[in-house]
């Protein structure tokens, strides 16, 4: 019985789709073991498409309504579904394995036992996932780059959803949480570089979320600016969905964990799949060619010749801004960059684009 309902989880997982949807390796089932009780496995799979209540649940399941309450409550403080109120209503909503559970069992920043091991199931699972994928496909991509607006120079168009400040200034509550990629690294025993830990946004509903159930720490406008500063000082990307609304959080992430660079830099050339709209340009006369920039690329876009600034290998280069941030002579300014494709306004559109990609 406990084995059917773990077979129902792979396609209930595999419909919801998102990164590492159920894909029918056998790491799959250790890690949905130790996730999910039978019990919650068999609540994930009767879950809605949308916010339902405990009694919208319960009537669909022909169960008592403080039953399945109870275990929507665990399931929560697990990460293993979202909670959020709404004017004083308690809703619940299922969640993808990427971006959601897969994550969330990171946030809170927990190094437990149980949290090491599932540390190294989910990292087993996802490499039997990318084994079995095309890593270097292309398509319209799901995530993207923001790059340091104060490094942009001047004169160059600068959307508001090409402002990180924007952001914090839109929303409340803003919360933030561990770095979910670094952390799971971290216990695996694995070197995470000196990189900052707590420096993972997440803003409105989602800060709601995070604060209440996944240890997250709110924090105010000015609180919320220092964490994007150490980010930057750190050499971190900041990264977000690709769309220019409804922005749910922010990460802050290094090239050696975060998955979204990790699966960027596996593309033939990862600047189509994961870019920011803007590029380097290098002042020559205030170059003194020390080579942090190229220290510091992510994507290792720079290089040194024998004479004259850093060459941008423009398939590679992100618009990240990290060379910018870290340049000790301030020779570097980021410049818009044409031809990339509009940004969707909302995950409907965001959705539909990656469908039209994947067709055409």
């Amino acid at each position: 019985m406990a084995q059917e309902v773990y077979q129902k989880l792979l396609a209930v997982m595999k419909k919801r789709g998102g990164g590492y949807a159920g894909m029918d390796v056998p790491e799959f089932y250790p890690m949905v073991e130790e996730l999910f009780t039978p019990a919650e496995a068999e609540v994930n799979n009767a879950m809605p498409r949308g916010p339902f209540t405990a009694k919208d649940l319960a009537r669909e399941m022909g169960r008592e309504e403080a039953e399945l309450e109870k275990i929507l409550e665990a399931m929560a403080d697990k990460g293993l579904c979202v909670a959020v109120k709404m004017g004083g209503v308690q809703y619940y909503q299922s969640a993808r394995f990427m971006p959601g559970i897969l994550e969330f069992q990171f946030m809170p920043g927990l190094a437990t036992e149980r949290h090491k091991k599932l540390a190294r199931l989910i990292a087993a699972y996802k490499k039997a996932c990318d084994l079995k994928t095309d890593t270097a496909a292309t398509g319209f991509p799901p995530t993207r780059v923001i790059t340091v607006d104060r490094a942009v120079a001047a004169g160059n168009q600068v959307h508001t959803y090409d402002q990180v400040q924007n952001y914090i200034d839109q929303y409340e509550p803003i919360a933030v949480t561990t770095c979910y990629c670094r952390h799971a690294a971290a216990l695996r025993d694995e070197d995470i570089h000196g990189m900052p830990l707590e420096v993972c946004m997440q803003f409105g509903l989602g800060a709601q979320f995070a604060i209440e159930r996944l240890g997250g720490r709110q924090v105010n406008k000015e609180e919320a600016r220092e964490v994007l500063k150490r980010s930057e000082e750190a050499g971190l990307i900041h990264m977000s969905m690709n769309t220019t609304e409804d922005l749910g959080f922010i990460c802050n992430c290094d090239r050696w964990h975060c998955v979204t660079v990790k699966q960027a830099l596996a593309k033939p050339k990862p600047a189509l799949y994961f870019y920011s709209g803007f590029e380097p340009r290098f002042e020559a006369e205030r170059c003194v060619a020390c080579g942090t920039c190229l220290e510091r690329c992510p994507s290792e876009a720079l290089s040194l010749g024998e004479e004259g600034p850093p060459q941008v290998d423009r398939d590679r280069c992100f618009g990240c801004a990290v060379c910018a941030t870290g340049c000790p002579s301030e020779a570097i300014e980021m410049v818009s960059r044409p031809g990339f494709p509009e940004t969707p306004k909302n995950g409907k559109a965001l959705g539909e684009a990656i469908k039209a990609s994947r067709s055409a």
